[in-house]
């Protein structure tokens, strides 16, 4: 096919495409539904699910997530958004808005792998913390991954109108505890607890917000000058612009070189629930946020963004549409134009790779996609090629680097309850080790009527067994085996181990070869006994 570099320069500039990580119950869902809302995508918002009598939230579709209120896969949301003049931007032209890629993260720690998958996937992160709890274990864990991986910050503290902590508090500890120096755009007017609206440290103006029923519509905002915000708030205002002051003189100023070297991190205060700060937010994204840039292949050369089409597919998931039983793989364009229909090739094999199934995702409903580019996230229906970490490509040839599995933690095996269910029960795990769902362990012992699972976390479990049946109808009984971890080995060591007690060897579907410990002390006993045998530790991402 034909494209145009400048066409495709063009839309790069106008795309944002990030992530919302955060702890379990920060509010990543309840924000995610919020900025939808305010970019005219729903026209009421569901609030946090699991409550009486309350929807739930657009991004989260699978029964498990409804019913206890937590996300436990990732999904992608696209919307356009105009932006209004901010201090050092104009405003967006109305007919060519920004193309905001939001793609939402499981919010449970056992989950992290797939959070991982999604962070190789985006320019940006907006790392949610509760403005009672600050930061927490799993906020902490996927910092150090977006710092790793070069991924700037907007730090937003979300709950604002909850009792919790001050402002400067909450700043001291990030920069203490992390290393990331926050600058707030923001200075909330009013306490924890007593949300009433946002200096704008940049424009001096006061941003007052009013409150909406339960929260489901956009609140409305009035902006105020100086004197009038004085004379409305009092003391608030005063404490608020004392805040910035001193704020200021400690050079905790907007620096936008520093955000994008991940030294400092833009901050913003926020009530999703009410929909307080969230224009704020994506105010922020389009002006702060990268655009899409070239990504590094294998071999270190960078494939820049104008160049011919390529892609990386970094989630695998099936069960979306209990009307369809289809695989939708995720696919982020990295370069070019892509067309729907265009046939390119699936670097992993060499083979063509049709596309004539691609699908724009909101949340659980789909929609045609015709065209689309760099930043963009589509999926591919019915993609049963394909594998998280993959590469598609038009030429000239391109691979990227696979994305590495985490080093699972706990092990079961898992059999189907009837015999006369084997057949699906074999399709059903195919699949969902083709999804990265739980890694799929066998060895000639067990059989692969009863396989091993390997999980970061247990709730992967139970992801599988809740989809065996509702998505194959296989009942099935998972039962938890004695090992902690996990090491690399070959075909030369594998004899010995097999010898010894507390120790297990499988071979992953991938063909890596896993010996299993019961625990760390029979690990080093067989590292002093056998010290010529091969054990390398799995790649860890998730630390």
């Amino acid at each position: 096919m034909t494209f145009s570099p400048d066409t495709v320069a063009r839309e790069v500039s106008r795309r944002r495409t990030f992530a919302i990580i955060s702890h379990p119950d920060a509010g990543k869902s309840t924000m995610t539904e919020a900025l939808a809302l305010h970019a005219r995508m729903i026209s009421e918002a569901g609030a946090v699910h699991g409550k009486a009598g309350r929807k739930s939230t657009v991004s989260d579709w699978m029964e498990m997530e409804k019913a206890r209120g937590i996300s436990v896969s990732s999904t992608a949301l696209q919307f356009n958004y105009t932006a209004s003049q901010s201090p050092t931007t104009p405003a967006d032209d109305p007919d060519n808005p920004h193309v905001i890629n939001l793609v939402d993260t499981p919010g449970h720690a056992d989950f992290s792998e797939d959070t991982y998958r999604v962070l190789t996937a985006v320019d940006a992160a907006v790392m949610l913390i509760d403005a009672a709890k600050g930061l927490e274990p799993q906020t902490l864990k996927l910092f150090q991954v977006c710092r790793h991986r070069g991924i700037p910050v907007i730090t937003v503290v979300n709950k604002w109108d909850r009792p919790g902590r001050t402002p400067l508090e909450l700043i001291d500890e990030i920069s203490e505890r992390i290393g990331l120096i926050p600058t707030p755009l923001f200075v909330p007017v009013g306490i924890a607890g007593d949300f009433r609206g946002l200096l704008d440290r940049r424009t001096g103006e006061y941003v007052r917000f009013s409150r909406t029923a339960g929260g489901a519509k956009i609140a409305p905002e009035e902006i105020l000058d100086a004197d009038t915000a004085a004379d409305r708030e009092g003391d608030e205002w005063t404490s608020a612009i004392e805040e910035s002051e001193l704020l200021s003189e400690m050079g905790q100023d907007h620096d936008q070189e520093l955000f994008l070297a991940g030294e400092t991190s833009p901050m913003i205060f926020t009530s999703a629930m009410l929909n307080f700060g969230v224009r704020q937010l994506l105010e922020a994204l389009v002006e702060l946020a990268p655009a899409p840039a070239g990504r590094a292949d294998i071999d270190d050369s960078v494939r820049e963004v104008t160049e011919p089409f390529s892609a990386v597919v970094f989630k695998v998931q099936a069960g979306m549409d209990s009307s369809h039983r289809d695989r939708l793989a995720y696919m982020r364009i990295v370069s070019g134009e892509f067309e729907r229909g265009m046939v390119v090739t699936h670097a992993q094999t060499g083979k063509p790779f049709a596309t004539k199934y691609a699908q724009a995702v909101f949340g659980r409903d789909r929609s045609t996609v015709d065209t689309a580019y760099p930043g963009d996230v589509v999926g591919l229906v019915n993609a049963m090629a394909l594998a998280p970490g993959d590469t598609l490509f038009d030429a000239p040839r391109v691979q990227f680097p696979p994305i590495p599995s985490f080093a699972p933690e706990h092990f079961s095996t898992l059999r189907a309850n009837s015999a006369g269910k084997y057949k699906q029960f074999r399709k059903a795990m195919d699949q969902l080790d083709s999804e990265g769902v739980v890694q799929v362990l066998r060895n000639d012992t067990r059989g692969d009527a009863s396989p091993v699972l390997a999980a970061v976390g247990p709730m992967q479990f139970e992801v599988v067994t809740a989809r065996m049946k509702s998505e194959f109808g296989v009942d099935t009984t998972i039962e938890p085996l004695g090992y902690s971890l996990a090491r690399r080995t070959d075909e030369d060591s594998r004899a010995q181990l097999d010898r010894q007690r507390g120790v297990e060897v499988f071979t992953r579907t991938d063909g890596a070869i896993l010996a299993l410990f019961s625990d760390k002390w029979r690990l080093a006993y067989v590292e002093k006994e056998l010290p010529d045998l091969v054990l390398e530790p799995l790649v860890a991402t998730a630390d």
